[in-house]
């Protein structure tokens, strides 16, 4: 479904991302994983077009989105979660959601959605006139995803879920995303600092190091991979 080949970004003269390629199946669930610095956060911000490469290529669906401007990335039904989850704290949980459907034009599949929202997340419907900034860490995440899926998005990319969260909460937030994934046929793209859970719901992993693709394979294979114990499963 998405295909990155010799993706190279930089910041003036840093090479924050380095040549990298990878690929992301239809329907799977695929990891980047890599400590702070790697890349990762970055390749992320230019899949969705707020970064413009320094050169190689992205296809998304068959088609090269490179150059696309944001909003028309996002209209082809790839959305992105961003780390720190940057909902919008003075507005309501409602009004936070809205937010996220605004390219959608049909009120009833906008109802729809949102309902199945609530549905997946009830405490989003609990604090529906609740403001945003106001939520736990746990919650914001719940309302940052709920806003992505209302643009029903056939591509979901997520930055960091995990961060910041009550340990109680970040299992039930991984528990949401395999549902989301296997329940709404939606691909995608993890980000996540935490190698265990990361690898433990996705099939593929690719780990970043410097902006290099330092190793990947399968998710099982990877956690077993000695390099990769000893810098990130704890030994």
């Amino acid at each position: 479904m998405l295909t990155v080949t010799d993706l190279s970004v930089s910041y003036g003269a840093i090479n924050a991302v380095a040549g990298i390629s990878f690929e992301v199946p239809q329907g799977g669930i695929v990891t980047l994983l890599g400590g702070n610095g790697a890349g990762k956060t970055t390749t992320l911000h230019t899949l969705s077009g707020l970064l413009k490469p320094k050169g190689g290529k992205i296809t998304f669906c068959g088609e090269d989105i490179t150059r696309l401007p944001s909003h028309q990335i996002v209209a082809r039904g790839l959305c992105h979660v961003p780390e720190g989850r940057m909902v919008f704290a003075n507005l309501s949980v409602a009004e936070n959601l809205a937010m996220g459907a605004f390219l959608q034009t049909d009120k009833a599949a906008i109802a729809e959605t949102r309902e199945h929202i609530f549905t997946l997340f009830p405490r989003l419907k609990e604090r529906i006139k609740q403001t945003a900034g106001t939520l736990s860490g746990g919650e914001q995440q719940m309302l940052a995803i709920g806003r992505a899926l209302m643009g029903r998005p056939k591509f979901l990319m997520l930055d960091e879920p995990s961060l910041g969260i009550a340990p109680r909460l970040i299992t039930t937030i991984f528990e949401k995303i395999v549902e989301i994934n296997r329940a709404q046929g939606i691909t995608i793209l993890l980000v996540e600092q935490n190698a265990n859970l990361a690898l433990e719901i996705s099939s593929h992993g690719y780990v970043l190091e410097t902006g290099r693709i330092a190793c990947s394979g399968p998710s099982e294979k990877l956690r077993t991979t000695p390099q990769l114990k000893a810098a990130y499963l704890g030994g």
